[in-house]
């Protein structure tokens, strides 16, 4: 076809008016020129109108200077031009610093780039209905600066490293400075929710808390403290012997009660106590959580601990802490919510993990729905009792619709949801079966729903860096969802609820391979449970249900002798 039947042309101009009668030339001369002065007029105006209007668009696009720190790389900017509502995510431009710093949790200054998560977040979450309270953030603030002043590489923690060397003296109480080492033991998510508690204890009792990890653990994690660090030196004085460490040890806190050789006066000769604060320790261990034993740990310069337990009830419970903590939390049930948020930031490379698989999968979607199954009899496959316990759960509980026998044809005044279900499990099988339930049959109310899955490792692998970077990754994008639903005993969704403000549906753990009725049930709290509490009333010496004592530290739906706050 001939291009140049669509150019435009150039009009002759008629010499004849009203179409027959002759015009003379001395009238024609005056209408050319008039005719071309407001031809010229009118492309004057237009590029006025036009360069106006780019320079108001660059106006508002670089309002913002590069280093402003409300403008993060503009995500924001490019989550409304696909037309749909994101009204789950708070835009940069809108977000003011209480926004980005999660009500003042976060301390700005930080360096942005190396941390892009840390003020990302707001991006992709809504914000969290649970403020922190004034006292928390006057403590947040106070603990800064304590780390600043006695973190590793400063004059303060030279002089109480020397204290643990042989044949060595120091006199830290002249600095000021006391320290709580926090021993790398046990799964990824055992690990966050234990150093939470680990921090909690730390703020409680002025000291600071360093944690073993090393390379790995900072490939996970960014520094959640401003111009210092939160791992433990190499060059450590104990690092050879914390492998080491045991209930038998000599300097372990129980085994000194349980021979008799810690007391008052004897406490002050030691620079350091081993703290057994794991799943299996003993009785002589928990005395930890009575007002006695704190009242003589509190001169040790160094306590070593090792725990893989969320351990903030039992501490809700100790007299000397209880006033202290209830200003730190009027709202009780937002410990872990806070300072998970607080610590806990994921590195750039697993950040790019997060980012990238949410907005491929997830960002799209009307509403979002977590699914985090975990069996721990690895070796028994897809059982058709678990299977059948999800599926009673997500459509008794209506956070996915049944499946109808036909499709349903919208109407006009309808409107169906895109539904995105992140599942996270160490194999495929659930996966599978919802997936294919979902593609081959309509749903009775209409919705699409879509079946995702970011990995499937087939077991734990917690000594591999890739595993645990897909481990944080996958709790984090769960905690993006707006609602939620874990399998009990698992501590992996125990993070994904607190950092994500959720009050989950617990899948309760079958028992004799039959499916549990209820299939599960609603959480009290986004808490973690504390797995393995003690039950002793240290005044009466005897044995108590430490469930019962305070109306915000309950018995877990999950598991009925844990504790966990509400």
């Amino acid at each position: 076809m001939d291009q140049n039947t669509y150019r435009r042309k150039p009009s002759p101009i008629s010499t004849t008016a009203g179409g027959s009668n002759p015009v003379p030339s001395s009238e024609l001369l005056p209408m050319k020129f008039l005719s071309f002065g407001t031809m010229k007029l009118t492309r004057t105006f237009t590029t006025c109108l036009i360069l106006f209007s780019v320079l108001l668009a660059f106006s508002m696009i670089f309002h913002h200077h590069p280093s402003d720190p409300n403008r993060v790389m503009g995500f924001a900017e490019a989550r409304v031009l696909d037309g749909r509502d994101y009204s789950n995510v708070t835009a940069t431009n809108d977000s003011n610093d209480s926004d980005r710093l999660l009500g003042g949790l976060l301390a700005p200054g930080f360096d942005e780039a190396s941390c892009l998560s840390r003020y990302q977040s707001p991006l992709y979450r809504k914000p969290s209905p649970y403020k922190p309270s004034p006292y928390l953030l006057s403590k947040l603030r106070s603990y800064e600066a304590l780390h600043k002043r006695c973190g590793p590489g400063t004059r303060p923690y030279t002089n109480a490293d020397r204290l643990l060397k042989p044949k060595q003296t120091g006199d830290p109480e002249s600095e000021g400075c006391k320290y709580v080492v926090w021993m790398e033991f046990s799964g990824l998510g055992n690990r966050i929710i234990s150093i939470a508690s680990a921090f909690l204890y730390a703020m409680l009792t002025d000291r600071v808390l360093l944690v073993e990890g090393g390379e790995q653990f900072s490939d996970l994690f960014c520094e959640p403290f401003l111009d210092t660090t939160w791992l433990l030196p190499k060059d450590f004085t104990l690092t050879k012997q914390l492998s080491g460490f045991s209930q038998n040890s000599p300097h372990c806190h129980g085994e000194m009660l349980k021979r008799r050789l810690i007391n008052g006066s004897t406490v002050s000769s030691l620079s350091y106590l081993y703290l057994h604060l794991a799943h299996d320790y003993n009785d002589h261990d928990k005395m930890f959580f009575c007002e006695e034993d704190q009242s003589l740990l509190k001169n040790v310069p160094w306590l070593i601990m090792r725990t893989n337990n969320f351990f903030a009830p039992s501490l809700f419970l100790i007299p000397s802490f209880e006033e202290e903590l209830g200003m730190m939390f009027p709202e009780k049930g937002t410990v872990f919510h806070h300072l998970g948020r607080y610590l806990f930031h994921p590195s750039n490379h697993v950040w790019g993990l997060i980012t990238r698989y949410y907005n491929a999968y997830l960002a799209k979607a009307d509403e979002r729905i977590g699914l985090q199954i975990r069996v721990f009899d690895e070796k028994s496959g897809v059982s058709p009792q678990v299977t059948k316990q999800i599926l009673s759960c997500v459509q008794n509980e209506e956070l996915l619709p049944k499946l109808g026998e036909q499709h349903k044809q919208p109407s006009e005044e309808e409107e169906f949801k895109l539904k995105a279900v992140l599942i996270t499990s160490l194999t495929t099988g659930y996966f599978e079966i919802l997936k294919t339930m979902y593609w081959e049959n309509p749903t009775v109310t209409g919705d699409v729903i879509g079946i995702h899955q970011p990995s499937h490792e087939g077991h734990q692998q917690t000594e591999k860096l890739m595993h645990n970077r897909k481990a944080w990754a996958e709790m984090y994008l769960l905690s993006l969802t707006d609602k939620l639903v874990i399998s009990a005993w698992s501590t992996f969704g125990y993070v994904a609820q607190g950092l994500g403000g959720l009050k989950p549906w617990i899948l309760y753990k079958p028992e004799n391979r039959t499916a549990p009725d209820p299939a599960c049930g609603r959480a009290m709290s986004m808490e973690p449970c504390f797995h393995a509490p003690p039950f002793y009333d240290c005044k009466a010496k005897t044995g108590i249900d430490t469930g019962k004592l305070v109306p915000h530290v309950r018995h877990c739906e999950d598991m009925s002798w844990g504790l966990k706050i509400v």
